[in-house]
């Protein structure tokens, strides 16, 4: 480091995203020369829909180039309000000005902390989670308190586990479903009893459901607490169209809040990024708008996540002592590793990871990044052939580090 930098303590504690320096190193080893599958990456590998990069191209040819109000433009804020509405039962009908959208849902959830929580406020966050929570908690200066779920129902959390976790400084909560490590949805009782609860405790609660769509539950997308909350006052839920539409480039992402808390992020955002590029907000206008063309594209998408899915577990399923959150939404799998490591590793998933990509040219995350260091996260939002051959390799990886006598073929 330069002796005439050091950084202030904004940043002090901060690393960068486990997730993004996977694919990273995944993207030198190709470079390289190495033949690598990346098998670590959070985004579809599907191209974005033709009709929405038809939408974004009209747009630009119609001068849609210039800056946007802050929050976004309104008939996009109309749409996501008019779809919210759709799953509120009429409980506090969500309006266009309660709407703010931004730069992927990563800048909506970090509005959301900034606006909410601060210096000696403790914000509970279900573990594992995805590793940005954590990061984003502390940029707010406020504390991030890992709750960790039940492996057995997937590492989801419970009231119980909450309130055993809370202090007289929890000023809410993030809740992610589906969920990014493990795929675990929450049913709608479990989603009614923590708001629930947190109501009971005057908590925030910042539900993220960007997977919402990626469900492979009946009755359509994933439940939503909009579909249960009895109030809005003390809830803020983030989604965008970055995973369902396969649209992780456009960089379109959206809150859903209380009207006054909704002011205070347009005004914060306002100095950060301002408006979200103005042609990615009609490509988003697009994908909520055409309902039928929308559905259908994500309906293959979700058929053909689903058969990846299924195909990786197939294979796992021959491994006997192979612990495997079996995912009911989202793309990834989240493998325990810990037997196949030795006992003097104190971060196996790390260890298994490494040891992956080094000698069997398989890119994963390591469950470090998700504060369970004896898990890896493997991503399906890749090719079935590259699904089921690096499923395969982690097999055999994990089958000579347990001392297995059977390796799969």
């Amino acid at each position: 480091m330069s002796a005439f930098y050091i950084p202030s303590d904004n940043i002090s504690r901060l690393s960068e995203s486990a997730t993004i320096a996977v694919s990273s190193r995944a993207r030198a080893l190709r470079a390289a020369g190495r033949t690598i599958l990346d098998l670590g990456s959070g985004e579809p590998d599907f191209d974005t829909p033709e009709f929405i990069r038809r939408a974004a191209q009209d747009a630009i040819d119609a001068g849609a180039t210039r800056y946007t109000a802050t929050e976004g433009i309104l008939p996009l804020r109309e749409a996501i309000a008019a779809e919210a509405n759709g799953r509120t039962r009429g409980v506090q009908m969500v309006t266009p000005g309660d709407v703010v959208v931004s730069t992927g849902s990563k800048q909506s959830l970090f509005n959301a902390c900034f606006c909410l929580f601060g210096p000696g406020d403790e914000v509970l966050v279900p573990t594992p989670g995805w590793t940005s929570y954590y990061e984003i908690v502390e940029l707010a200066r406020a504390k991030p308190v890992p709750v960790l779920g039940d492996p057995a129902r997937g590492f989801k959390v419970s009231v119980d586990l909450l309130e055993r976790a809370a202090t007289s400084a929890t000023r809410g909560l993030i809740l992610n479903s589906p969920c990014n490590p493990t795929g675990a949805v929450y049913s709608r009782e479990e989603l009614s009893a923590i708001l629930e609860l947190a109501d009971g405790k005057g908590w925030w609660v910042i539900g993220d459901e960007i997977y919402r769509h990626l469900y492979y539950g009946e009755g359509g997308p994933a439940p939503s607490l909009l579909e249960v909350a009895e109030s809005r006052e003390k809830l803020v839920v983030i989604d965008g169209v970055a995973k369902a539409y396969a649209m992780t480039g456009w960089r379109i992402g959206w809150s859903i809040a209380p009207h006054a808390l909704a002011t205070s992020m347009k005004a914060l955002q306002s100095h950060v990024t301002s408006n979200p590029a103005t042609p990615s907000q009609y490509a988003a206008l697009a994908a909520l708008r055409e309902e039928r063309l929308a559905h259908a594209a994500i309906a293959e998408m979700r058929d053909a996540f689903r058969q990846r899915r299924d195909a990786a577990l197939a294979i796992f399923a021959e491994m006997e002592d192979m612990r495997v959150v079996a995912p009911d939404g989202a793309f990834y799998l989240y493998v325990g590793v810990g037997e196949a490591a030795s006992p003097d590793e104190e971060d196996a998933g790390t260890v298994f990871a490494r040891r992956l990509l080094d000698d069997y040219g398989v890119a994963v995350v390591p469950g470090s990044a998700f504060l369970t260091p004896d898990w890896i996260r493997m991503s399906y939002a890749a090719p079935l052939e590259d699904v089921v051959e690096g499923a395969t390799r982690l097999a055999r990886l994990y089958a000579a580090g347990s001392g297995m006598a059977r390796v799969v073929a």
